[in-house]
């Protein structure tokens, strides 16, 4: 392990340098991250204003912005294949022609899924699955003109990302095997979806990419390795892997044609959340093959990686390529639930020319970058700087925005209260992302599925 100057609490820093310093020393990872992107013109240094009480009771936004509606839980998609499915997470969204965006959208039903994803011939690969995706097409100002099945017969579609070729990768975040929750195939596999037209790409698991609980992935642009984070719910919790392709950056199809899976082992330790300075590096990453990536008798994190071990931590989630790196999330570690120790959230950054890990944020009660909420989820980069991240907790839920200065506002607000006023339960949000011009965010309430287009002044 080698530090840096930066190695320690943001609270410490202020106590030693003063604010200045502290954002400097945050500011730093967050323009490495936003290098050679939109969002680096405008890096954002404050908020958007108090939010507004939306008079529909759904969605709280700062003045000035507005949202649409795109489309609900038990609607009838405009394919007319089904109803709208429930449990809408991960999401992405493609530049179309004439000003359109495709997005693509996961459906995170387990066995007993309120409403399926329907099944459609071609696109279904277990009858017996109720996730999937949907697409939807939106004009240039986000009016849906199509709303259909993208995949079916998947299992807990959690999060995914999209790659350099146009396509989405969804994740199934599950290890059911066939014979298990009534499943006729092993489940817990990475898909490829064509936006555009979903039956280029079918429905055919990406086994050589490993079968375990998927969260999300991220593709190098430059080498075409594909990261892939697992959130596991149990200890041994979950692993950082890399998948090195037969094809790199091949288009579509090419992840098909396999390649081989590591798994990421930081030397001397065995556990993430043992690290809590901001700035923390660690050189010379190793990076083990998985000695069974299909799982077929044990999984993956319970595997033998030999001598050394192999690295785990807890929640892990998000994962996105930012500038040169990659980014991955640990929502939090729970000494309760068996991590080492304890923490808010933490954004790690991978470079892989260097073969440097770094610890870059940390949120919580000890450092100045804290969440009103609980723990942070799905990630995204904002066009005005900064991110973009969905709450993971308990209570109301909210989007918040971080800025550059590790200054964090509230983005949104959920009102859809689907408990009761004496035991209220709301619906969290996932799969926040924006419009390649940057002029819309969406977002997913989780629970009742709903989808949601805010417009207004982001680059304020």
């Amino acid at each position: 392990m080698t530090t840096t100057g930066r190695s320690a609490t943001r609270r410490q820093m202020l106590a030693g340098t003063g604010a200045l310093g502290v954002g400097i020393a945050f500011s730093g990872a967050l323009s490495e991250l936003f290098a050679g992107t939109a969002a680096a013109q405008g890096l954002g240094h404050t908020g958007y204003g108090p939010l507004v009480p939306d008079p529909k009771g759904l969605l709280d936004l700062p003045e000035g912005f507005r949202y649409r509606v795109l489309s609900r839980e038990g609607d009838r998609l405009r394919s007319g294949e089904g109803k709208v499915p429930s449990n809408h997470d991960g999401m992405s969204a493609f530049a179309g022609r004439e000003g359109r965006v495709h997005l693509v959208r996961n459906h995170e039903n387990r066995a007993d899924g309120k409403v399926p994803v329907p099944t459609v011939e071609g696109l279904t690969y277990d009858p017996a699955g109720k996730g999937g995706c949907t697409a939807l097409t939106l004009d240039s100002r986000s009016h849906v003109l199509s709303e259909r099945v993208a995949i079916a017969g998947t299992a807990v579609n959690c999060a995914g990302g999209p790659t350099p070729w146009g396509t989405w990768l969804t994740c199934e975040e599950t290890e059911d095997k066939a014979g298990t929750n009534g499943y006729t195939k092993d489940h817990g596999f990475i898909f490829e979806v064509d936006p555009v037209d979903p039956r280029r790409t079918g429905a055919v698991p990406l086994t050589a990419m490993g079968r375990f609980q998927h969260e999300a992935i991220a593709v190098d642009p430059r080498r075409g390795v594909v990261y892939e984070t697992e959130d596991a719910f149990e200890k041994p919790f979950g692993l950082f892997y890399r998948f090195l392709p037969k094809k790199p950056l091949g288009g579509r199809g090419s992840l098909r044609a396999g390649g081989r899976l590591q798994a990421m082992r930081v030397p001397g330790v065995p556990d993430l959340s043992t690290i809590q300075e901001i700035g923390a590096e660690f050189d010379d990453i190793e990076w083990v093959d998985v000695p069974d990536p299909q799982a077929a008798q044990t999984p993956i994190r319970f595997q033998d990686f030999g001598r050394g071990g192999i690295t785990h931590a807890q929640k892990l989630e998000g994962c996105y390529w930012g500038g040169r790196s990659v980014y991955f999330v640990s929502s939090f570690a729970r000494r309760s639930d068996g991590s080492t120790a304890d923490h808010y959230g933490q954004i790690w950054r991978y470079d892989p020319e260097c073969r440097r890990l770094t610890l870059v944020i940390v949120f919580g009660p000890d450092t100045d970058i804290q969440m009103p909420g609980e723990s942070p989820d799905n990630i995204c980069l904002a066009p005005s700087g900064g991110l973009m991240v969905c709450e993971d907790g308990n209570g109301a839920q909210h989007v918040y925005g971080v800025t550059r200065r590790g200054e964090v506002y509230a983005m949104a607000r959920g009102r859809q209260n689907i408990g009761t006023p004496e035991e209220p339960e709301w619906g969290e949000f996932a799969g926040v992302t924006f419009s390649p011009d940057g002029d819309t965010m969406y977002v997913n309430c989780y629970t009742p599925g709903t989808t949601f287009a805010v417009t207004g002044p982001w680059r304020r």
